[in-house]
């Protein structure tokens, strides 16, 4: 348990209250005060935590993604997810949930699904620029792609 967590942990605020079990209020990386309620998943199979924001909205990605390496080592996956509307329980409005089954691994997509493996943004936005150029001259010169 970090002791930045430990220290922004409300006693006796709903059931189990030790290690990963309880409810805390702490800064975000924004500076909105953030609720995060959790449960280490002893009984239900489920690690979860409830992030919620003082403000009437919900956590931003920022927030979730500190909240995740409060919780969670940098290398372990977690989930949020989008329920069919048929299952939602939407108690508040304006909070989000992170989840990682405690015997089970999360099955993820190949990372070149969503881009280039090893290129920062930096990189991949030179890349961009100099495709775009190279288009725009191609265009210009009238010659096919």
């Amino acid at each position: 348990m970090p002791e930045r967590l430990e220290l922004a942990r409300v006693v006796d605020y709903f059931g189990p209250d030790n290690g990963f079990n309880g409810r805390f209020i702490l800064e975000g990386p924004c500076g909105c005060k953030l609720h995060v309620a959790s449960r280490d998943g002893e009984e239900t199979g489920w690690e979860q935590v409830s992030v919620s924001t003082v403000r009437r909205r919900s956590p931003n990605w920022p927030e979730m993604c500190f909240v995740k390496d409060l919780f969670w080592d940098e290398e372990e996956r977690v989930m949020q997810l989008h329920p069919p509307m048929s299952e939602y329980v939407k108690n508040d409005r304006y909070c989000l949930h992170l989840w990682k089954p405690k015997h089970a691994a999360i099955p993820a997509p190949p990372p070149t699904l969503v881009g280039i493996v090893g290129m920062g943004p930096e990189e991949t936005y030179l890349r961009v620029q100099a495709f775009l150029a190279d288009l725009t001259h191609r265009l210009e010169a009238g010659r096919s792609l």
